[in-house]
């Protein structure tokens, strides 16, 4: 039996300043009154993307399961859970909320609560046709 090589897991989540950009050397002289906010990411997008890292951790054998991840990430097990469900959407779908419109202003027009009924759909064809549906309604 080949003996897999536990690492440890320390999430750090850092919070940066939205005014500080180290890729642009423009906005490192421009005063925040000439920046333009281009919006902020969806809340969706990133839980998308936090179940696709959480799924890499758990099939590299960093973490053992969902509870040992829920502790690490400080979160509860039925958060991990409902987390991780969103992998249980089509492909395609998971594209399309990674790939969500930044949010200018006011709330999120999609959220996780919106999804977890798709997610619950075993048939793919019917996710997209939900998902159409959630789409149409939120306008997005």
């Amino acid at each position: 039996m080949k003996k897999v090589q536990r690492q440890t897991f320390n999430p750090k989540f850092i919070r940066k300043n939205r005014w500080w950009n180290d890729s642009n050397p423009d906005v490192d002289n421009a005063k925040p009154s000439e920046i333009i906010d281009s919006g902020r990411t969806p809340r969706v997008s990133k839980l998308m993307a936090l179940a696709i890292r959480f799924d890499h951790l758990l099939h590299t054998g960093v973490v053992n399961n969902q509870t040992e991840l829920a502790e690490l990430s400080h979160i509860s097990k039925p958060r991990v859970s409902q987390i991780m469900n969103l992998l249980h959407l089509a492909p395609d779908i998971q594209e399309e909320i990674l790939f969500l419109p930044k949010i200018i202003k006011g709330k999120d027009p999609i959220t996780e609560r919106h999804l977890r009924p798709i997610a619950a759909e075993i048939y793919w064809h019917a996710q997209r046709k939900l998902w159409a549906e959630c789409r149409n309604k939120k306008v997005l």
